[in-house]
């Protein structure tokens, strides 16, 4: 059975710093690509930032470039989102996201992240 658990959001001032993590289980992690997404109120869930296996490469969405840090630990089973810098615009559930070769796709549950003064 494969799981997602995200952890680490919360309710921090414009300006601020969150760091995510995803746990998975029941899977091979270190042969996944692993993604962090986030659905606003009102808005489709976005692509936030994604990592290759071995961590060679990543790739960010124009609205978090240069604030967001993605990075996985494979002994750990575990990707991370660091976000600095943070805009209320960031306020949105952030989901941990990796995909079978064959297709199927996992999601976490989800966690709130709420940036306001």
């Amino acid at each position: 059975q494969v799981q997602l658990v995200e952890s680490g959001g919360g309710l921090v001032q414009p300006g601020g710093s969150l760091r995510l993590s995803c746990v998975a289980s029941g899977i091979n992690f270190s042969s996944y690509v692993m993604s962090w997404y986030r659905q606003a109120p009102g808005k489709e869930r976005a692509l936030v930032a994604a990592i290759a296996r071995g961590g060679s490469s990543t790739n960010y969405a124009d609205s978090v470039t240069g604030r967001f840090t993605i990075s996985r630990d494979d002994v750990k089973n575990t990707v991370y989102l660091q976000m600095i810098s943070l805009k209320p615009e960031d306020t949105a559930v952030y989901y941990c996201f990796t995909k079978h070769p064959s297709g199927r796709a996992y999601w976490g549950q989800g966690t709130q992240v709420t940036v306001s003064s």
